[in-house]
């Protein structure tokens, strides 16, 4: 929960900060899981409770769960027959509705004090600490083929400290104002975005989807957040744990759609504000392309940011940082976000014994 202490007002690069509370916030500990632990037999009991059992996740606009024709599964990568959750993807209508209802309740949200919207996220750090630890890294396990110690230090320390260090930033970030000068005061307000924020998340971090779609809700915005279909039993888990940690109807729509329909229908909206993005390069050209297309027909400039997979396509010989490459590909084909793709001049066998470096 939020911990804080005193701190004394100082300048800072043409900055001042008055007094105010600052937060005291904490690495999250990464748990080991060693044989008899709590830990391990909290994890092993949410891993047989997936156990052949098929999960159905709605898109949620507002407090309304809506089901649409376009039935979609996500697979377990490991085990193609266990059928991890049934979901379905939103169509343009259902996209321009979760668009004009968060666009609607935009306004209460931003007017909220930072130390009230910055709870909800130390609230759900600290669900995500304890007692939704275990089923979320089940089902980061189970649905992006992750090992435990993956799972856990992206699931659960990754996204935790993810929450609590931005809360903890936005909150200490209000209290930076710019210097006064002789016969003026000058105030800074910081506001939302005027309009929504489309967070479009990867397939292979739980931490970054509940970041890109959390942190600009956290700063007053209301999101649209597009989880990735390979990462979709974690990523409701963490949705339903904002909510339950405070986080009012239409701030964050839940909202699974086909790719192009999802980035034609929110660039084609007046009311786009930004873009929160994680994926694939061409993808995120697409979608930069499209904004820079629609400029005329926003009421702002949208913020396009994010990352991609990086591709390189040079020649090369098998070296020792190319084999590390190839290693960690074979080690763990679905946790990194980086991909190297090279065309080797010489043939060479990767066996798992070459792999034992890798950390």
């Amino acid at each position: 929960m939020l911990r804080v202490r005193s701190a004394l007002c100082h300048s800072w690069r043409g900055f001042r900060t008055f007094p105010c509370a600052a937060v005291e916030v904490k690495n999250e500990p990464i748990l080991g899981f060693n044989e008899g632990s709590p830990e391990r037999a909290e994890l092993q009991k949410a891993l047989d409770d997936l156990k052949g059992k098929t999960e159905e996740i709605p898109c949620v606009v507002g407090d309304e769960h809506v089901w649409t024709k376009d039935i979609r599964y996500q697979l377990s990568p490991f085990n193609h027959s266990h059928k991890l959750a049934k979901f379905c993807y939103a169509d343009k209508d259902l996209l321009n509705k979760a668009i004009l209802a968060s666009v609607a309740a935009r306004r209460e949200w931003d007017l909220k004090p930072i130390q009230d919207r910055a709870q909800v996220l130390f609230k759900a750090a600290d669900i995500i600490s304890g007692p939704k630890r275990a089923e979320i890294l089940a089902k980061t396990m189970i649905g992006q083929g992750k090992t435990v110690v993956q799972a856990e230090i992206d699931a659960a320390a990754e996204l935790i400290d993810f929450f609590r260090f931005n809360a903890k930033h936005a909150v200490e970030l209000e209290s930076q104002q710019p210097l006064d000068s002789d016969g003026s005061t000058n105030t800074m307000l910081y506001r939302g975005l005027e309009g929504f924020v489309a967070a479009v998340a990867p397939f292979n971090f739980t931490a970054i989807g509940g970041n890109l779609a959390g942190t600009p809700a956290l700063m007053g915005n209301v999101v649209l957040w597009k989880p990735s279909d390979t990462a979709m039993s974690a990523s409701y888990a963490v949705y339903n744990v904002l909510r339950e940690s405070g986080l009012p109807p239409n701030i964050i729509q839940f909202v699974p759609a086909d790719g192009p329909v999802f980035g034609d229908t929110i660039t084609s909206s007046e009311h786009l504000a930004g873009i929160n993005f994680t994926g694939s390069v061409p993808t995120f050209k697409r979608l930069w392309k499209q904004v820079a297309q629609n400029l005329d027909i926003y009421k702002n400039f949208p913020r396009v940011g994010g990352g991609g997979l990086e591709q390189h396509r040079h020649t090369l010989a098998v070296q020792p940082v190319h084999r590390q490459a190839l290693c960690a590909a074979l080690w763990d084909s679905r946790s990194w976000s980086f991909v190297t793709q090279t065309r080797i001049e010489h043939q060479a066998v990767v066996t798992p014994h070459h792999c034992d470096a890798v950390p």
